[in-house]
């Protein structure tokens, strides 16, 4: 990579320069200002699959500055020589952009590794002068963020002895900054309890919630969809819109995470937190802006007005994977994992429908889904627009004719899919269903960043638009709280053979609506 200069104004107002950033390219993003990266839990497969990488990838994009650090902290008795190596092997397994040699030697003079555990303050007294020989060596200027990638049992311990070792107190011209990792409790009692013992060390604006889901690409293009074009937001409300469908699915079992998965489920995991952002992004009236506080404002909005099923049994759905074949492979089902009881009700597979009160969305449900060892992996949000009034052709014609969708595909392959009727080559009048694509790998020479790319740097710049606050968080487990009340009264969930798209019940609940799931 070509070692040239760049400057940029960090938070205390001083200059430095960035060796990895061509000045000529106007097109990327701000700089951080100097600072260093904490991770709890660095051995842990999401900070080896995920942070590491991000890390590195920032790296290379000339998206970090020159006096950066990079701090791991764990059991292990590591020098910073091993620990780099560390580092370096999961950039090379994981990273999304190229190993560059350079980028790595600028990387790897920032690298530090501190041994203890989270009980232990002499562990935590090691931290602080580390960080702060960073400050002193690479230049960090006193601004620091942790990032617990840890159990949140282990969330009060942690704070504490940031607290009592100093290292959460920011310093005049400087900031100190904490990162969390989903779930934000398992209820709304736990999630008040948990940010009560955050407040009590790190300030509200220092708290990042990480929701990985709107770190990504498309979701982010959502918002431009519908506030950059003219010809979505007109059709973008009950009166042309019949019903909303968000689904996030996953073609594998729970693997290794009995642990964690069992008692908790796929709602707490995955709808709580990723799927109602979606469906607030998608329902939300245009913000003011698009800073943190504009959009947060238009957020809870819509996640305040949901109303839950007067029937929760005939709005709601759960599920198990059963044994079957997820493609050429035959698969366990859900009780016969390791680690699983064979009594266990926790469900890898929930449906609900929510109605949003509001003039836009009166009367248009929004089903939102979620399972493990379904037929695909793939995560989209429909948006399913009702039948036009009147339709001048034979019934013949338009009998394949379903309705007109705007499918928003967050992953695996990002894009746009916009599905209308049109006309048959031949001599007769016939209609069917077509679709028209975007797809961003051929729209764009540019490879779309990790979500983790992109909400490590917002930590790093103090710019937090795309973080769920408490609020949000406390919203979203007052609509999911009863629900949950509702299935622990409920018989074992219903079985459902793995590599299908979920349980008979699922099916039943928009039945009785006169809707269908699509098939992603």
């Amino acid at each position: 990579m070509t070692n040239l200069s760049a400057t940029s104004t960090s938070s205390s107002d001083e200059k430095w320069t960035n060796p990895l950033r061509d000045p000529r390219d106007l097109r990327l993003p701000r700089i951080a200002g100097p600072c260093s990266l904490v991770i709890f839990g660095v051995t842990g497969d999401l900070s080896k699959k995920k942070l590491i990488p991000a890390v590195y990838d920032l790296a290379n994009r000339g998206l970090l500055p020159a006096g950066f650090g990079l701090v791991g902290f764990g059991r292990r008795g590591w020098s910073n020589e091993e620990f780099a190596e560390f580092i370096k092997q999961n950039i090379i397994d994981h990273a999304r952009t190229p190993f560059n040699e350079s980028t790595w030697e600028y990387l790897k003079g920032g690298i530090r590794f501190v041994q203890g555990t989270f009980d232990d303050a002499d562990s935590f007294k090691r931290l602080s002068d580390t960080v702060s020989e960073l400050d002193e060596v690479r230049g960090t200027q006193g601004n620091h963020a942790f990032y617990m990638s840890i159990p949140p049992r282990d969330f009060p311990t942690v704070s504490r002895q940031l607290a009592d070792s100093g290292l959460a107190k920011s310093t005049e011209g400087a900031w100190r900054r904490v990162i969390i990792e989903k779930p934000f409790g398992h209820d709304l009692e736990s999630a008040q309890e948990l940010d009560r013992v955050v407040s009590e060390v790190f300030d509200p604006e220092s708290v990042f919630r990480i929701d990985h889901y709107l770190g990504k690409e498309t979701v982010q293009n959502l918002l431009a969809l519908r506030f950059a074009n003219m010809m979505f937001e007109p059709v973008w409300n009950s009166n042309y819109v019949d019903h909303v469908q968000i689904t996030m699915a996953e073609d594998i079992g729970i693997g290794t995470r009995a642990g964690y998965f069992s008692g908790i489920g796929i709602a707490r995991d995955v709808i709580q937190n990723h799927l109602l952002q979606l469906m607030a992004l998608t329902a939300m009236e245009e913000p003011v802006s698009f800073s943190a506080k504009d959009l947060v404002a238009e957020k809870i909005k819509v996640l305040s007005a949901v109303r839950l099923p007067e029937d929760l049994g005939a709005h709601t759905a759960r599920g198990q994977y059963a044994e079957g074949w997820q493609g050429a492979e035959k698969v366990n089902g859900f009780l016969d994992e390791q680690g699983i009881e064979k009594d266990d009700k926790t469900e890898t597979y929930a449906a609900v429908r929510l109605d949003i009160d509001t003039r836009r969305w009166a009367g248009v449900p929004f089903y939102l889904r979620s399972g493990k060892r379904l037929g695909k992996r793939v995560t989209e949000i429909a948006v399913v627009f009702k039948h036009a009034p009147h339709l001048p052709f034979e019934d013949t014609a338009t009998s394949e004719l379903g309705n007109n969708a705007i499918v928003i595909r967050v992953q695996p392959d990002e894009g746009i899919t916009m599905r209308f009727g049109s006309k048959v080559p031949g001599t007769a009048m016939e209609v069917r269903d077509v679709n028209m694509d975007f797809n961003y790998g051929n729209a764009f020479t540019e490879q779309s960043p990790e979500a983790y790319e992109r909400l490590i740097l917002d930590v790093l710049l103090g710019e937090p638009p795309l973080f769920p606050t408490t609020r949000e968080v406390e919203l979203s487990w007052k609509i999911l709280d009863p629900i949950e009340k509702f299935w622990a009264t409920q018989p074992q969930p219903q079985p459902y053979r793995s590599g299908t798209w979920g349980p008979q019940e699922a099916d039943d609940m928009l039945a009785r609506d006169g809707r269908v799931w699509r098939l992603p």
